[in-house]
């Protein structure tokens, strides 16, 4: 039996382009112009932030009194209550994101939940091994959690990574493979992206975004991508299951909108604002969040460019701000249960 078309001999690959990843020549050719332009500028306003709403966010992790909502933690970290569910995207808690906490990319505003102040994870949905989306310290804290640990999905090749911490309730995935937990259909699907911690294993271990079905409430998380006609797959994927009859398409998606410039380096691999509201549009989305934005310096546009710059995306291709919005870090935004 023949392997899938994504996987190589030495790792993974992505289905519309070969390769996203820049040389050595073209990394150091950034920095240094980055570094001559004095980029990326400071930020006009801050990133907005709030006080999370604790005491909603405990009573709605109770399983009977579930109603889907969505926190804003920070960067790609999101609390999404659900289905029974509370399910945290791409945990990073951590002062840096960086292999050490001496050096590399600080966050600009703290979390908007403490690790303390979560209620009890079901679910951790990892999206790619980036420091900025696979945080040892993180992900560490979380499996000692009061309860139990919760069971961290990934994609192929990061189970031995999440063992070799003492993780044992993790369970890998390929592509458009799936695993139900307390009922939740958890789908793997195709983002395009890479993966590598250090200098030697780039694209060993496999990356993707996550569709997550449940009988209330379906939701897309992005993790990191560029744009693909992955997305319209997906939307095709998953047309059985989503018709009018059946309550329709996604009820929300978190999709990234930052780290995009500048283009010639980041555009295979992130999606700027107006690819991000197409990929809203592609999946059929009744709504969409923006995440990954505000939290961590990591390419040359201000930490604030989506404040500033997602209106017109937003009003170029037709989609209203009820339908792509950005949130506060620390804010919930509570969603109608799907009616089928």
């Amino acid at each position: 039996m023949s392997s899938p078309k994504h996987h190589t001999p030495r790792g993974f690959r992505n289905n519309y382009v070969a390769s996203v990843t820049k040389s050595l020549g073209e990394l150091l050719r950034w920095q240094f112009q980055r570094l001559r332009a004095g980029l990326p500028p400071a930020p006009l306003v801050p990133t907005p932030c709030q006080g999370a709403e604790l005491e909603f966010i405990h009573r709605n992790a109770q399983v009977h009194e579930m109603t889907p909502a969505v926190t804003w933690i920070g960067h790609a970290t999101a609390l999404v209550q659900a289905s029974g569910l509370n399910v945290l995207t791409d945990p990073i808690f951590s002062r840096r994101a960086s292999p050490v906490q001496f050096a590399g990319p600080a966050r600009a505003y703290p979390p908007g939940l403490s690790l303390d102040q979560l209620p009890h994870i079901d679910v951790v949905l990892i999206s790619h091994n980036h420091y900025d989306h696979l945080d040892r310290d993180s992900v560490l804290a979380l499996s000692h959690q009061t309860g139990g640990s919760p069971l961290f999905l990934t994609p192929l090749g990061l189970g031995s990574w999440a063992r070799d911490l003492g993780i044992e309730n993790v369970t890998e995935l390929d592509w458009w493979q799936h695993h139900i937990h307390r009922g939740v259909e958890f789908h793997c699907t195709p983002a395009q992206h890479w993966s590598g911690r250090g200098l030697h294993d780039r694209n060993r271990t496999l990356w993707c975004a996550w569709t997550v079905l449940g009988a209330d409430f379906h939701w897309f998380f992005s993790g990191d991508t560029g744009y693909s006609r992955d997305f319209v797959d997906t939307r095709r994927y998953f047309a059985n299951r989503q018709g009018a009859e059946q309550g329709g398409g996604f009820d929300m998606a978190l999709i990234a909108v930052g780290a995009c410039l500048p283009r010639w380096f980041m555009s295979l691999q992130h999606v700027d604002l107006a690819e991000a509201v197409q990929v809203h549009l592609d999946l059929g989305a009744k709504r969409s969040i923006g995440v990954h934005w505000g939290t961590f310096s990591l390419a040359d546009e201000p930490l604030d460019q989506p404040i500033h710059e997602l209106d017109a995306a937003r009003r170029a291709k037709g989609v209203a701000e009820a339908e792509f919005c950005i949130m506060p870090i620390g804010a919930t935004r509570r969603i109608a249960p799907r009616v089928a």
